[in-house]
């Protein structure tokens, strides 16, 4: 049987097309799978906890100059001196909702520029991303976000702010796939040895794609929502 499995999650079989697309892209965290794809959640006591790759925050540049023409220009070159200072901050700068697509000099136009909350006032919306690990714990790697936001300078009447918590962000989920089968099939192992010989452990939905959720600052844990079903021998 774990033969069969292991052959079966190598080659993606019955996995959904977006499982096989995500063992490289970057995701945010609190953006879950769950919620874009209308899976059930069912959170499995076996999974795999680790760090994130980044730590993730949002923030916006507003700009607020009467002549819309000029507004817009300055919040545009502020953005640009935002890309060109980020490398040089130990940060990386994105954009997106649930799959982040990194933010350069060559695709400033996909940001767009729109209404704030405010008459005759507009805003961007990006993201700058730390990493984390070694060294960079979720502390430092939010010291490093806020320094770097400070340090970019305004154009005219164009700032930029932090918005909202940070989240985190982990690169290609679904490579973990078979470390987390492989931590789910040991549970079971030890459970089946657990119930004796009068009954056996069968693992349930082990196909199915990889999950994530926040586990604190700077971790995350990674599952598969599988079920054990205990029954009785013949």
């Amino acid at each position: 049987m774990l033969k069969t499995l292991f052959s079966a999650l190598a080659l993606g079989v019955a996995l959904p097309a977006l499982a096989q697309d995500l063992a490289s892209q970057e995701v945010v965290v609190t953006a879950s799978r769950v919620e874009q794809d209308s899976y059930e959640r069912d959170m499995p006591a076996v999974g795999l906890r680790r760090t994130a790759d980044f730590l993730v925050q949002e923030v916006v540049i507003r700009g607020d100059t009467r002549d819309p023409k000029q507004r817009g220009a300055e919040i545009r070159q502020m953005l640009a001196r935002a890309v060109e200072m980020a490398d040089k901050h130990g940060v990386q700068l994105a954009f997106g909702d649930y799959i982040l697509t990194p933010l350069t000099a060559a695709n400033l136009d996909e940001v767009t520029l729109s209404n704030d909350n405010r008459p005759d006032s507009q805003k961007v919306e990006f993201l700058v991303k730390a990493p984390l690990g070694g060294k960079e714990s979720g502390a430092t790697a939010e010291k490093r976000i806020a320094a770097y936001a400070d340090a970019v300078p305004e154009v005219g009447r164009a700032q930029m702010d932090i918005s909202g918590d940070s989240s985190l962000s982990i690169v290609g989920p679904d490579q973990y796939r078979l470390q987390i089968a492989e931590s789910v099939m040991a549970d079971a192992r030890a459970l089946a040895e657990r119930m004796g010989g009068g009954y056996s452990v069968t693992i349930e939905g082990l196909n199915m794609p990889v999950l994530w959720t926040r586990a604190g600052l700077s971790d995350v844990m990674l599952y598969i929502p599988y079920k054990l079903v205990i029954v009785p021998k013949p």
